[in-house]
């Protein structure tokens, strides 16, 4: 990893806002982001597109997702220098290994287009580097706290998946699970600062200190997605959202081994 230059040489007021994280080897990397899990291929090309148009620096994707190559098109498509964009991606199971992780960046690379990866992780791991960032479930309704103090202690940013709970009602994850869209202290706040309530977990996570890689393919929600930093939660509203944790993870455990899944092989470049 290198840091990256300056974010966007376009309209100054779209997107200087945003804030950024330095990484403990020095990289800087804006907060938010937009994520492309279980986005369609013929659709991630144009919301990656439409993101960075609006103002977004950052995308993350990994390769079992299987649409970096449309990531790759999107940030062509939109007119940015690759030094403006952050691109960051994972190397799957089935690849892991000195050379066989050597040979992943090339077919990530391959795939993007691009000849630097910005922040390369690795999915599901289990290392004995410390990491730069460490990407969890975490949204009001499973916050992790003891993932994050643990994070925190070892300098480790804390990326948020499914910042806004989108797996709390994503289909095929489980039952008995209920959307933290529909929160009723989330909603009360969104009122509030005449904000939705996507918008309210996204300013709480940035004013928490953490990195968020909201995903969508909807070009208005996109955009609501980054219009996140006009505008502030006080610490007793920051504190009503800390307490709705449930401690109740909704997607897959990454302690738990899947071995089919992760002896899938990921497609050369």
């Amino acid at each position: 990893m290198r840091p990256t230059p300056a974010f966007g040489t376009g309209d100054p007021s779209a997107h200087t806002a945003v804030p950024t994280v330095t990484l403990h080897n020095g990289v800087v990397m804006p907060a938010l982001g937009l994520g492309v899990f279980q986005s369609a291929p013929e659709e991630t090309t144009a919301a990656v597109e439409t993101a960075l148009q609006l103002g977004y620096r950052l995308v993350d994707t990994a390769a079992a997702y299987g649409n970096e190559r449309e990531v790759g098109e999107g940030i062509r498509r939109s007119g940015l220098d690759r030094s403006e964009v952050f691109i960051e991606t994972k190397v799957w199971v089935s690849d892991y290994g000195y050379e066989e992780t050597l040979h992943a960046f090339d077919k990530a690379a391959g795939k993007l287009g691009v000849e630097q990866l910005d922040l390369l992780m690795a999915q599901a791991p289990d290392v004995a580097v410390v990491p730069a960032v460490n990407q969890i479930e975490l949204h009001p309704y499973f916050t992790q706290p003891d993932v994050q103090a643990a994070n925190a202690e070892l300098d480790i940013l804390t990326q948020a998946w499914s910042p806004i709970g989108g797996i709390t009602f994503y289909p095929g994850w489980g039952d008995q699970r209920v959307s933290v869209m529909d929160d009723s202290v989330l909603r009360d706040l969104a009122r509030s600062h005449d904000r939705t309530p996507a918008q309210i977990m996204l300013r709480w996570h940035l004013q928490r200190g953490r990195s968020a890689i909201p995903k969508s393919t909807n070009p208005k929600r996109i955009a609501q997605n980054l219009a996140v930093v006009d505008f502030a939660l006080a610490d007793d509203e920051l504190a009503r959202i800390d307490a709705l944790d449930r401690g109740v993870r909704n997607g897959p455990d990454p302690d738990i081994p899947r071995h089919r899944l992760f002896e899938r092989v990921i497609p050369e470049a």
